[in-house]
């Protein structure tokens, strides 16, 4: 039976929706240059260093494994001391990354600089601490809380991108990446202050901009619990890293995960390679993965909405939904390989890729709860590593043994199809038998 907690509403804007806003902008200016805009770089750059697509592409699986790596400590810390300085320590470094870039020459210096230097800044500053921010501050409203970062980062594709392409046309790719790492570190003040390092309890605040009707007087642990009673509302308990670790949903998603973890690098690397060897130009091939990421943005929103209110029993059938519509987008093209049938595919693509963005770290969030959240959230990363690191080398291999995608994309075919339907398997877990004690670190 839910728990029933006074709340008032405050008319001030609630200080989570400004982390909201300071993670996306983030995600717009970054993920256009790391994520997507790499896209437009792999050709170029592997022209310019003399390397295959396999072995350029091998620095995106060098990223990967940076991540996987590194996220369960950067997990960790931004659960045990909030995520302001973790995200401003990796701002910082993913802008010093991308300036350094100018100085590469070689494959060793781009493998250091993309592969170690810009991924620890990603990761630090724009992966597990920032969700951990939004999701500490948000319950109820959680899903749109992350839905809305999520939709400002799907812009980089259609905003920052063809900036990215244009400048890459006019400049180079040395110049444009000095440009995206001054970029970053104009956002160093937002990163300081407007992310907070602790979560509203600690602010005499409820999540979600509620508040309890006190008067602001009660002290921290009171708060604390206050909190835990309201987040029960919606069935949602708290578990530490080994709690969860004992659930077999947890192991679950972990596998449907991985699955999917193979298509998603693949198609964004190699979707503007895959359009130009048909004979587009890169501008308009650009153009069509900025349409991929354009048709995320609706998902992305719908699919965060669509969390905060759905049955927590429900969420693992919605995120399977999503992973079909991009199934579904991959089978059109393998049968019908045609320019049209390419852009069909981006846009189902796009579609259900925004929407299994926005749904999986809210599922996350109502199965384990917010105290554990980056924690969980980086050791989840660090066991989904190993097939994020295979994919996008296989795929440039692939190509460079057969002069086509085409054998790739179904082998990434069969492995959506095996996270659908082992996604539909991940039930809610049950609460843990000890009672998680949210004002005690991990």
């Amino acid at each position: 039976m839910a728990i029933e907690v006074p709340v008032k509403r405050k008319h001030k804007i609630f200080p989570g929706w400004w982390t909201v806003l300071t993670g996306g902008i983030l995600s717009l200016w970054g993920f256009g240059f790391q994520a997507y805009g790499f896209s437009a770089f792999l050709k170029p750059l592997a022209a310019d260093l003399g390397l295959s697509r396999a072995v350029t592409s091998g620095v995106s699986s060098l990223s990967r494994l940076e991540g996987g790596l590194e996220a369960p400590l950067a997990g960790w810390l931004a659960d045990k001391y909030g995520s302001r300085g973790i995200c401003f320590i990796g701002v910082f470094i993913a802008g010093l990354g991308f300036s350094l870039m100018y100085f590469v020459h070689s494959m060793v210096s781009f493998y250091l600089v993309w592969g170690v230097i810009v991924a620890i800044g990603f990761n630090l500053g724009l992966s597990v601490p920032v969700d951990a921010a939004i999701a500490k501050w948000f319950v109820k409203k959680r899903g749109t809380a992350l839905s809305i970062r999520n939709v400002l980062s799907g812009l980089s594709g259609v905003i920052t991108l063809p900036l990215v392409t244009w400048l890459l046309s006019q400049y180079g790719w040395r110049v444009t990446l000095v440009i995206g790492g001054i970029g970053m570190w104009l956002l160093l003040p937002l990163t300081w202050f407007l992310i907070k390092p602790h979560r509203p309890e600690y602010y005499g605040l409820l999540p979600d901009g509620a508040e309890r009707d006190i008067g602001g007087t009660a002290d921290i642990t009171a708060t604390i619990n206050a909190g835990v009673k309201y987040a029960a509302e919606v069935n949602e308990v708290e578990f530490t890293l080994r709690q969860a670790f004992k659930t077999s949903a947890l192991w679950i998603i972990i596998f449907a995960n991985s699955m999917h973890g193979m298509v998603q690098p693949a198609v964004s690397l190699h979707g503007i390679p895959l359009l130009t060897d048909m004979g587009v130009s890169p501008m308009v091939a650009s153009g069509a993965m900025s349409l991929m990421v354009f048709m995320s943005i609706p998902g992305r929103f719908i699919g965060g909405v669509v969390a905060d209110r759905a049955p927590i029993g429900y969420l693992r059938y919605i995120l399977a939904i999503s992973y079909s519509v991009q199934c579904i987008g991959l089978l059109i093209f393998l049968k019908w390989q045609t320019l049209p049938t390419a852009y069909i595919f981006f846009i189902l693509y796009g579609i259900g890729m925004g929407a299994g963005m926005a749904i999986n770290a809210p599922l996350r969030g109502r199965y384990y709860g917010r105290k554990g959240f980056a924690t969980i959230g980086g050791a989840m990363s660090l066991l989904n590593t190993p097939v994020g690191i295979i994919a996008p080398v296989y795929v440039g291999w692939t190509y460079d043994a057969t002069g086509s995608y085409i054998k790739a994309l179904l082998i990434l075919t069969a492995l959506l199809a095996t996270a659908i339907i082992a996604i539909c398997f991940a039930k809610p877990p049950k609460p843990p038998a000890e009672v998680t004690d949210v004002t005690k670190f991990l």
